[in-house]
């Protein structure tokens, strides 16, 4: 679901291109996942499967929260091998090299461009430990945290390093001036916010 939904979401904002080129929808191996597309479809494929099996999805939610991000941590550094999702030139220390053939048109004289998916990874790694920490203490109090804090504290936590980090990138997906994922991303961390607190009151109720 989430590999179906990343695929679909990506190619919804690039139809331009695709509503002329039908048969590179499926070819996934071209590139072109989009994360948000794949927790949207992910997240609806949850809740759809914990309702059939009578399972409480936000405790669901919780369990899965931490491996999720520590997953992103991981697969950014695809970005890397492959020479994408970087960000803007910089004389920064720690800039990294891009083959001429891999640069924006507009960038094509310059050498040297942000790491933006290793801040993601970093980012991404510092909440695993934080989304680990809290799960744990959730298991020690969970009448102080009921299911469904720890996923909402992924949200927020997430999708703040993200909305920043897209800002340096230079390949994000738009509609129209805005970037899609950064627009996304303040949707998700006021939901993860309203999420929480609606959650610290439920007190352990099912979905």
């Amino acid at each position: 679901a989430a590999i179906v939904g990343a695929r679909l979401y990506y190619v919804v904002f690039n139809w331009s291109f695709y509503r002329t080129n039908l048969a590179e929808i499926i070819a996934v191996w071209h590139g072109g996942l989009a994360i948000h597309g794949g927790l949207l479809a992910g997240l609806l494929a949850a809740i759809i499967y914990t309702r059939k099996q009578q399972l409480n999805f936000w405790l669901w939610a919780d369990i899965i929260a931490p491996s999720l991000i520590l997953g992103q941590a991981i697969g950014r550094w695809g970005n890397y091998f492959n020479q994408e999702a970087f960000g803007y030139p910089t004389k920064l220390p720690w800039a990294i090299y891009i083959s001429p053939e891999k640069r924006p048109v507009q960038f094509k004289n310059f050498a040297y461009f942000h790491p933006t998916f290793f801040y993601e990874s970093v980012w991404n790694l510092l909440g695993f430990l934080l989304l680990t920490w809290l799960f744990n203490r959730q298991q020690k109090q969970p009448q102080k945290l009921p299911p469904g804090v720890v996923f909402s504290a992924y949200l927020v936590f997430y999708s703040a390093g993200r909305f920043f980090i897209e800002g340096l990138r230079t390949d994000s997906l738009m509609l129209g001036p805005l970037r899609v994922a950064q627009v996304v991303s303040i949707v998700l961390m006021g939901l993860g916010a309203a999420l929480w607190y609606w959650r610290s009151r439920v007190q352990n109720k099912s979905f």
